[in-house]
């Protein structure tokens, strides 16, 4: 009698033995790559499926399944019937602004060659000379009901955070920027352009670190971590 029992207590423990495996998160999807050029205009979009160029200001357009890369000199070739693509790791300016990008991209497409820029966006060599407009403030979007830009001109800055116009002084050495005091208008604005003013302005008041990710977009980082960020105006 003692003998059916045990047959039953294998099963017994593995059930209770058994773990359920949650399913495995899949991985994000890999980040397009992207090119552009000027005269005459024309984009490149490299994903992991296929190469999609737009050519001859939107008039061009060639889809194509990705055949892989293959290594070159200092970067990477794409070859395809239609379609020959390198891309050198070089600095590379689009020669419409003073945007610089990481990579050299040439393209053939249907035996037609342009040159152009690709990759991510690199800092700018100084900040005086450029201009942006606000994203975000301490995390929570800017309203959209009034604009607002931020400029460097020399060693001054100026603009406005959503409600007053702004300038002072300024000094950076590439990593961080302190501002002087900082002189604004006396005007007072409904809803949130003067919250995320005033935040901005509490930011200002100490030295905030410099980051520029390669989106093209610039983020100060105040002492207590608090964020402003800035996308650049070309």
């Amino acid at each position: 009698m003692v003998r059916p029992a045990a047959a039953f207590a294998l099963p017994l423990t593995l059930a209770a033995c058994a773990v359920e495996v949650p399913p495995e998160t899949p991985p994000p999807p890999a980040a397009a790559y992207m090119a552009l050029g000027t005269e005459p205009g024309w984009t490149l979009e490299i994903t992991p499926d296929r190469l999609n160029y737009d050519g001859d200001y939107g008039e061009t357009k060639i889809v194509v399944a990705n055949p892989g890369a293959r290594p070159s000199v200092n970067g990477e070739r794409y070859v395809t019937d239609r379609l020959a693509v390198d891309v050198t790791h070089a600095e590379c300016s689009d020669g419409m602004s003073d945007r610089r990008y990481r990579d050299t991209v040439t393209v053939v497409a249907d035996g037609k060659t342009v040159k152009g820029c690709g990759g991510g966006i690199l800092a700018p060599e100084e900040l005086a000379g450029t201009n942006w407009r606000f994203v975000s403030v301490g995390g929570v979007p800017v309203a959209q009901d009034r604009p607002t830009s931020l400029a460097f001109d020399g060693a001054k800055l100026s603009g406005s955070a959503g409600c007053n116009r702004f300038s002072g002084g300024y000094e950076s050495d590439g990593r961080t920027l302190t501002a002087g005091p900082l002189m604004a208008t006396k005007m007072a604005c409904p809803g949130a352009g003067m919250t995320q003013e005033m935040a901005f302005f509490q930011l200002m008041r100490g030295p905030v670190s410099l980051d520029f990710p390669a989106d093209g977009t610039l983020i100060l980082t105040g002492a207590d971590g608090q964020t402003v960020v800035l996308k650049r105006v070309i």
